[in-house]
């Protein structure tokens, strides 16, 4: 397992984006609080496959009801992660094991580390060798 933050790093009702990496892997997953509890996503819109949120953290909607898609405006079942409305309708968000244990958040994985978002940003820019 994997440490993401104090549950109290995220305002009950509210989400916020982790990036992870691994051997072979590099997501971005969004945690909602609910109560004492979490639900994990991974930041991928099922529509077309682009962050639901670019960066912002600003995952919910309006009214704190449903995660949203910034891009096109799908909302999505907290519980389920299921498409409610928008052109994904009827398709899911891809769950991620989360858990809280003495009041800190983790992700149920192994082999991965967490990321911030400049580190991540600052590696995105760096030249590549040519092939």
């Amino acid at each position: 397992m994997i440490k993401l933050c104090k549950l109290d790093d995220i305002p009950d009702g509210e989400a916020r984006g982790f990036n992870i990496e691994g051997p072979k892997l590099a997501q971005r997953l969004i945690v909602i609080r609910q109560d004492d509890g979490v639900l994990g996503y991974l930041d991928v819109c099922p529509h077309t496959g682009s962050r639901l949120d670019p960066g912002r953290n600003t995952f919910m909607d309006d009214d704190g009801e449903h995660i949203r898609c910034s891009i096109h405006g799908a909302l999505f079942r907290i519980q389920s992660g299921e498409c409610i409305d928008g052109p994904c309708f009827g398709d899911k968000l891809h769950p991620c094991p989360v858990t809280v244990k003495d009041n800190d958040v983790y992700l149920e994985r192994e082999n991965v580390e967490l990321v911030d978002e400049l580190t991540q940003w600052m590696s995105d820019l760096e030249p590549r060798a040519a092939e």
